[in-house]
């Protein structure tokens, strides 16, 4: 058995420790936003934070991560709150795969950078891969986010 803290709510698996956090995300808890990519800790797709830190959650074991609060796509906090906003206003996805592990990562910057510029843009979203192309349109929206946070 596995405690697992995801968005706020308690949840407990019983599965097998070294169990990618990812599966017990989609397949057991059933919170599917968090896409699989790659599964080797390369695309970004599976992001997740954890307390706070943008990590990849199909290489993460689910022993690694107990009593640790995890936030995904369908999480809530001010600043992943506000991207998603600025994501639908700017019209950011093209096909929209790669998008939740995107969201997560420029949620991470904004949470320990106010006002990022183009550089820690590019250096946060490293590891996130977008194979529509959308890399400009997504540090448009982290901007836009920037301006949301000072009119609020």
């Amino acid at each position: 058995m596995a405690t697992l803290y995801i968005n706020g709510k308690k949840h407990t698996i019983d599965a097998d420790p070294e169990m990618p956090l990812l599966w017990a995300i989609r397949d057991i808890i059933g919170l599917t936003g968090t896409k699989y990519g790659c599964g080797k800790g390369l695309c970004g797709s599976c992001k997740v934070l954890l307390d706070g830190s943008p990590v990849q959650s199909c290489i993460l074991p689910i022993s690694s991560v107990e009593g640790k609060q995890i936030t995904t796509i369908e999480g809530s906090s001010k600043n992943l709150d506000l991207l998603k906003e600025a994501w639908v206003e700017l019209n950011v996805p093209q096909c929209g795969f790669c998008q939740p592990g995107q969201l997560i990562a420029a949620a991470a910057l904004l949470d320990t950078n106010d006002t990022p510029t183009d550089e820690d843009i590019n250096e946060a979203m490293v590891g996130n891969i977008c194979r529509c192309g959308t890399y400009q349109r997504i540090k448009n929206a982290i901007h836009k986010t920037v301006e949301l946070k000072k009119q609020r």
